[in-house]
């Protein structure tokens, strides 16, 4: 046996196509291995940069407000018109109908104010109704 021949494993010709295909299979098999190393670091550098991030979003939150069925709510005016920079930039009252998943609530409205009859709206849109009428009526008596 030529050394040629242990190193490859085939017997060395002007054009061996043999040793070609090895040479591009071993080359194909280095080619992935590499590709999936750097995969792995950047999905590693993703998640480390994922977990960061979380972390600063978190810091500065609050925890949301809970609601029970039969409080009543303000929610946020989310659609705009041309024209309505002057209007209230809260819809009311609302009447909690049901608690939801994540911080959601199921809404009726109250009276005939503006805004949709039923809905529902995220904690993040939504802060306790404060009456005017029964802020009057304590500083009567």
């Amino acid at each position: 046996m030529t050394p040629f021949e242990l190193l490859f494993g085939t017997k060395m010709k002007d054009k061996d196509i043999e040793l070609q295909k090895l040479i591009d299979e071993e080359d194909i098999e280095i080619f992935n291995e590499k590709r999936q190393e750097l995969r792995q670091k950047a999905k590693e550098s993703i998640g480390k940069t994922q977990e960061e991030n979380v972390k600063s979003f978190n810091k500065k939150r609050k925890k949301a407000n809970t609601y029970k069925p039969g409080d009543l709510v303000a929610i946020k005016r989310t659609q705009f018109a041309q024209g309505s920079k002057l209007y209230p930039k809260y819809l009311g009252p609302y009447e909690i109908v049901k608690s939801n998943q994540n911080d959601r609530y199921s809404v009726r409205k109250i009276g005939n104010s503006e805004g949709p009859f039923n809905t529902t709206s995220s904690a993040d849109y939504m802060k306790p109704w404060i009456s005017l009428e029964d802020d009057s009526s304590e500083s009567d008596e």
